[in-house]
């Protein structure tokens, strides 16, 4: 699925303030580097149905068994392997003899240290990825994941490497360890950056398969059909603490939602959980909800947080004109696209952005191959868009007690009339600032 860079942050997969990302709220892995595998697969969502279905299974098949999941590989282990082979070590001899490896003890007393250290920890590396081949092979199972098990096989299929696992790294003869450090250092190098590679391949599957169970996640159904369609039941926004769950479809009958409310009613949120759970179907993952039914889209885009550029000497608003002008280009190829747009046109006055507004949603309601939610407090242009059987209203209740805002964040039909900007200020005591100014 084709997705944008500010998409990524306006959906906060990517966050400069970590806490507050997608990445770091599913972030599982035990390494470093797989950290950085679960970034890769973050950056790249599926665009083939099979691929989709595949790590689905892979992590279905491993979430069963993570509690099984070997502890013996860390990230420290990773990292002494990695300082190994970029250490700049003296010949080390690959002798039965003890004499030879006495010398080496004696004048190259630094050098054996480390060889020592890392034979045990790569004996423990080589333990850890036997049992997790051990531990995941189905020969009915995913094929991404038995492709990379077989990997694993394969490179550890060496007469040494067997050996190492079988002896382990209890009272290992000085020679021995030479002989095993040799071994490693001048015959087996590419063999371990491969085993390293998917080692994190897995730690990053691993990841994203305790997430699933850690947060209930619901692995979705996914189909592909010529129409663009989303049916959601309870579902909620990953990143907040005590979510409300929505239940919401789009379809080609009702392909535009047009999303009215008051300020913090829950309108960006409801946008962004629908953009969320769309982009972890097309990962493979589940998404937060309780049912999640979609077809397969070809690409997501949002228009959330636009920014001016004071270096280019761009406003606001232009800025806003052309990420509408870039998703019209994008949009109108005939593939599916879901679109999200949160206060479009907030960058001029108000009656320029009812014109702009309708203007471009009269356009996009032309498009029936991909599904919109637009959000907006430009409530006066929804009676002039009824005339369109595509679009669907919808808004977020807010009530006020004594100057007390109570939001119910559940959607309801129709179109809200709500203003309470001036009452927020009221309520915040600015006002009450001001007089005394």
């Amino acid at each position: 699925m084709e997705i944008d860079k500010v998409t990524y942050y306006d959906l906060s997969i990517f966050n400069p303030e970590e806490e507050y990302s997608l990445l770091q709220r599913i972030n599982f892995c035990n390494t470093v580097g797989g950290r950085e595998q679960l970034e890769y697969l973050l950056t790249h969502p599926h665009k083939q149905l099979s691929k989709i279905l595949q790590t689905q299974q892979a992590l279905q098949h491993i979430g069963q068994l993570q509690h099984q999941w070997p502890t013996v590989i860390t990230n420290g282990t990773i990292l002494m392997i990695e300082k190994f082979y970029g250490y700049p070590f003296d010949h080390i001899p690959n002798s039965y003899s003890p004499f030879p490896s006495l010398l080496y003890r004696l004048f190259d007393a630094a050098d054996f240290r480390l060889i020592r250290y890392t034979v045990g920890h790569f004996i423990d590396f080589l333990k850890g990825m036997d049992q997790l081949q051990q531990l995941l092979w189905k020969d009915d199972g995913s094929p991404v994941l038995q492709k990379i098990l077989t990997d694993i096989r394969k490179w550890m299929s060496h007469e040494h490497i067997r050996e190492m696992i079988a002896t382990g790294n209890s009272k290992l003869l000085p020679q021995k360890m030479l002989q095993y450090g040799h071994f490693l250092q001048y015959h087996y190098k590419a063999e371990a950056e491969q085993l390293i590679d998917l080692y994190h391949k897995l730690d990053a599957f691993y990841s994203m398969a305790v997430a699933v169970k850690k947060f209930n996640l619901h692995f979705p159904t996914i189909y592909e059909s010529n129409e663009p369609v989303i049916k959601a039941k309870g579902l909620y926004h990953l990143l907040l603490k005590t979510p409300v769950a929505y239940d919401i479809t789009l379809n080609p009958q009702a392909n535009f939602l047009f999303l009215t409310g008051a300020n913090m009613a829950g309108k960006s949120t409801f946008i962004k959980s629908m953009g969320c759970a769309v982009y972890l179907a097309h990962l493979g993952m589940g998404v937060p909800a309780a049912s999640f039914e979609l077809s397969l889209f070809d690409g997501l885009l949002s228009n959330i947080q636009v920014q001016d550029n004071i270096v280019k000497g761009e406003s606001y608003f232009f800025n806003e004109v052309q990420r509408i002008k870039n998703t019209v280009l994008k949009i109108t190829d005939g593939r599916k696209w879901l679109v999200l747009i949160d206060e479009l046109f907030k960058g001029t006055n108000i009656q320029d952005a009812m014109h702009c507004s309708t203007a471009v949603i009269k356009g996009l309601v032309k498009i029936k191959s991909s599904l919109f939610i637009l959000s907006t407090h430009l409530y006066e242009i929804g009676e002039e868009l009824k005339q369109y059987p595509n679009i669907s209203f919808r808004y977020f209740e807010t009530t006020a007690t004594n100057e007390q805002l109570q939001f119910s964040y559940q959607l309801k039909e129709g179109i809200s009339n709500d203003r309470f900007g001036y009452l927020i200020l009221k309520r915040e005591k600015v006002v009450e600032m001001l007089e005394k100014l």
